[in-house]
Formats: C-alpha cells, sequence, structure tokens
C-alpha cells in the first residue's frame, strides 16, 4: 500500500463550514473526488490542502493548482478553477467537449442541479495534479 499524505491548512475547514446547506454537499464532494483522485495517482505521495484568493486549493509536487469555490454572485452554480495560462482547460474542452460548462480557459462550471460526469472529472483532476509530469502530451495523458 502506498504512503499518502494529506496536509490541510485549518482554514480550509472553515470555508467548507461557512458555505451556505444548499452547496456545502457538493462542495464536499468536489473535494472528496480530488483526494480520491490524488491517491489512485502512481507517483503523489503527498496532496496540500490550502486556500488560494481565498478559495479551497490544492497543490502536488508535479502539478498545477486546482482551486474550488462557489460565490454569491453566482448562486446556481459553483466551480473548479485552473491556471488560466497552462493548457488545462482547452485540453478539457478538447477532449470532453460537451461533457462540461466551460467558462474562458479557467473553469469548468458545474449547475447546482447538474449530474457531474465523475470519471470524466477524475480525468481533468489527475491531468492537472500531474501537470508538469505531463504537460508535454497532445491531451495531457488523458
Amino acid at each position: 500500500m502506498k504512503k499518502f499524505e494529506i496536509k490541510t491548512d485549518p482554514r480550509v475547514e472553515i470555508v467548507f463550514a461557512n458555505y451556505p446547506d444548499f452547496v456545502r454537499d457538493k462542495m464536499q464532494f468536489l473535494r472528496e473526488l480530488v483526494i480520491e483522485t490524488a491517491e489512485e495517482i502512481e507517483g503523489i505521495s503527498k496532496l496540500e490542502e490550502t486556500l488560494k484568493w481565498g478559495e479551497p486549493s490544492f497543490l502536488t509536487k508535479n502539478g498545477s493548482t486546482l482551486r474550488m469555490d462557489w460565490k454569491e454572485k453566482t448562486p446556481d452554480q459553483y466551480a473548479m478553477y485552473f491556471k488560466c495560462t497552462s493548457r488545462l482547460v482547452d485540453t478539457f474542452r478538447l477532449v470532453f467537449d460537451n461533457k462540461f460548462q466551460f467558462e474562458g480557459s479557467r473553469s469548468i462550471a458545474f449547475q447546482l442541479n447538474q449530474k457531474i460526469p465523475i470519471e470524466e472529472l477524475k480525468e481533468c483532476i489527475k491531468a492537472t495534479l500531474t501537470y508538469h509530469k505531463v504537460k508535454h502530451l497532445m491531451t495531457l495523458g488523458i
């Protein structure tokens, strides 16, 4: 069994506790999906959970930062955010065109009543958490 460590900034728990009831479980689901995916990736032994711009964020040694949040100004959706100067969202759009709602080159947005395509999203998470190892590949290993 591989050794896997999660380092969580205590402020992350506060952010999750402060999400409105109607979105908290959805945000927690995304969080658990990121952690589960990281545990499954060969070569990732540590996942750091912190805040970037006040948003729950995930970092690995060889990855790009993955953020997630729900915002009052768009109450009917929540999102995962990616580094906009990376090839991540453009590649996700190429591979999973109709599976997600993309916003520019920085995010995948989810509607509150949307059924999330889990396997496809896990591929996006994996590509993000391993980005610096796969960025030379045409579709980032997806």
